[in-house]
């Protein structure tokens, strides 16, 4: 089908973009691949696109205060093959990796991803299991909330009108001392998740010190899985843990999956991504 007719602007500030998009009527146009075909299907039939491709400044990866900052136009191949990420964030490069295709990877933008708020995305699930913040900004200030607070509902996040996704911000992991691993199981043709989880762990002496559990795709939105997290108190308690992943869940049923093969296969993939974490610890 074919877009309903509508305004195009390509700012080339973030200043202008901001001017563009303050009253709340128009739709910012990152890497495209949401907004896009939701505009041919006129499931979206915004009148004013504001393009962020030419708005300088938004596209970076860069270390400070014991955090990486990750621009919003940041696209999934530069954070999948970035040695920074890879150094100090490993568990995000490798999510992005298991976004899409090549061709996805290189167009697609965090930013977009994030502010999109898909249920079955894959980089929610790695950004709670990261304690991940998302910096917004408008033509009149700006505000960091975390990432739990900015996803509110299927394709509902709490950005206001004339806000934008200017950065998100993840913890650096110490090189060795945390284990991490994102699996899922991909839908066979658009490679979305099916479920997700992603992990971050830390073991003393034996133990279980830290664990941070990501899933999505199994319900409405991403979320931490804090019951698991409670339950994972050494490696042998991984099947245990593993088996509240959907406790108190209100699963998603669709074509692709039902409600109770979605809990199931949570169960089976957050086992699968915390053994590997655990045994990537050095």
């Amino acid at each position: 089908m074919i877009p309903q007719e509508f305004e195009y602007s390509a700012p080339t500030s973030l200043e202008e973009a901001l001017h563009l998009i303050s009253d709340g009527s128009a739709k910012v146009l990152a890497g495209g691949l949401s907004l896009i075909p939701l505009m041919k299907l006129r499931l979206a039939a915004p009148g004013h696109v504001v393009d962020l491709g030419r708005v300088p400044g938004l596209s970076y990866i860069r270390e400070e205060g014991g955090k990486l900052h990750i621009g919003a136009m940041t696209t999934h191949y530069q954070i999948e093959s970035s040695a920074l990420v890879h150094s100090r964030c490993p568990l995000l490069a490798e999510t992005a990796a298991h976004i899409g295709d090549v061709q996805v990877r290189n167009a697609g933008t965090i930013g977009g991803s994030v502010a999109h708020a898909d249920p079955a995305a894959d980089y929610p699930a790695a950004l709670l299991a990261l304690d991940a913040q998302v910096r917004l900004v408008t033509a009149s200030g700006e505000r960091t909330l975390p990432i739990q607070d900015f996803l509110v509902d299927t394709l509902t996040t709490a950005l206001e009108p004339g806000e934008l996704v200017a950065e998100v911000i993840v913890d650096v992991d110490v090189d060795g001392a945390t284990g991490f691993c994102y699996q899922k199981m991909a839908h066979a043709a658009s490679g979305f998740a099916i479920v997700g989880a992603a992990v971050r762990v830390r073991r003393s002496n034996g133990r279980v010190s830290f664990s941070r559990v990501g899933i999505t795709g199994l319900a409405p939105k991403a979320f931490r899985a804090t019951g698991v997290e409670s339950l994972l108190q050494t490696p042998d308690d991984v099947a245990s843990a593993a088996g509240a992943v959907a406790d108190g869940i209100e699963a998603n049923s669709d074509l692709a999956a039902s409600a109770e093969y979605r809990c199931q296969m949570a169960r089976v993939y957050t086992a699968r991504a915390l053994r590997q974490a655990l045994a990537r610890i050095a």
